[in-house]
């Protein structure tokens, strides 16, 4: 991610700013709640009202109002550019950007971001959305557009199902749709995913695919769900040495080989249907040895011939046909009918 210049120096422009309060204990709030301080930690109400002995209400109070005399200031009006300059920069993003990437867009440094993010607060210009349930925190210019574009992108969210996982292009049309419904234009897609990673509920897997943050094809956690993304881009069955010898290549995670047939052995979203081999549950494989395959065919089908078994177990387990004809010969399972057809015992 390239780092938009800016001409003034975070820095200067916040100690100015801050030098404006002229209660000692109000300048000590600003700086500890933005972590304009030496070891630039950004500190909670709570945490600032205790060394006070004061409530966390009368903490925000202050903050409050220490903000707004700097905003009645004349170094405040002397400072515009520095709030122009912060502007344009978020017009460049589209009008509306997670708090997170815009502090990385404007500074690599974290004592910079801090006071980056203390401008943006005492700006009149800048609007702040808390992180909730939906969205991450996030600054916009227009409070009709945010809204617009936060609305498309819960509409969007309704049309995704579950399971199912979008390529880049597809999220981008689909929301550009959406859009186009609460009439708001843009054709830029790097600015869509940005407006998309507002969201808490949509989000990327690390193959670049999107769809419902709740989703096994996107919250990736550990190793299964390493070794399950790598079976589902794959499409078909893997030997367990080929799947962790993929999650390494795909996703520059190590992976060793025995510890990869362990986690698939213990997840039920993976099927074995051969020597080593693992399919998806969710492609339809059913669970269990080729007897239990066999049993569950003859439930579902009631008698069949030895031929028709074979070629059903076969789509379903990675075996040979001596294997399945062995298992046959289970009477205390199988009785084989007259007609030479095969039933449950």
């Amino acid at each position: 991610m390239a780092t938009m210049k800016i001409t003034f120096k975070p820095k200067q422009i916040s100690s100015r700013l801050v030098n404006v309060v002229e209660n000692d204990r109000a300048r000590d709030v600003l700086m500890r709640r933005y972590g304009l301080t030496d070891t630039g930690a950004i500190e909670t109400l709570e945490s600032v009202g205790q060394s006070y002995g004061i409530t966390r209400e009368r903490v925000r109070q202050i903050e409050n109002h220490a903000l707004r005399s700097i905003q009645k200031s004349t170094d405040y009006e002397e400072l515009a550019n520095a709030f122009v300059e912060l502007k344009e920069a978020i017009h460049e993003l589209g009008g509306i950007a997670p708090q997170d990437e815009l502090l990385k867009q404007l500074s690599k440094t974290n004592e910079e971001q801090n006071d980056i993010l203390f401008l943006l607060h005492v700006g009149n210009s800048f609007t702040r959305k808390k992180e909730g349930g939906e969205f991450v925190h996030h600054w916009y210019l227009d409070e009709g557009q945010a809204k617009a574009i936060r609305d498309a992108i819960q509409n969007l969210y309704t049309t995704i199902a579950d399971t199912v996982v979008l390529p880049e292009e597809e999220i981008v049309a689909r929301y550009k749709n959406e859009l186009a419904k609460a009439r708001v234009a843009q054709d830029n897609a790097e600015t869509l995913l940005r407006w998309l990673s507002l969201s808490k509920k949509i989000a990327r897997n690390p193959l670049g695919e999107w769809g419902r943050a709740t989703s096994p094809s996107v919250r990736v956690k550990g190793m299964r769900d390493f070794a399950y993304l790598t079976l589902k881009r794959h499409g078909s069955p893997m030997h367990f040495s080929e799947v962790a010898k993929q999650v390494e290549e795909l996703f520059g995670r190590k992976a060793h080989i025995a510890t990869t047939h362990n986690e698939l052995i213990k997840d039920s979203r993976f099927v074995l249907v051969g020597r080593g081999l693992y399919a998806l549950a969710e492609w339809g494989y059913s669970k269990g040895v080729v007897k239990d395959v066999i049993k569950d065919l003859l439930k579902e089908h009631g008698a069949l011939t030895k031929k028709e078994i074979v070629d059903r177990v076969k789509r379903e387990r990675y075996v040979k046909d001596n294997t399945i004809a062995v298992n046959l010969q289970d009477t205390d399972t199988f009785v084989h009918l007259k007609d030479g057809r095969y039933d449950l015992a």
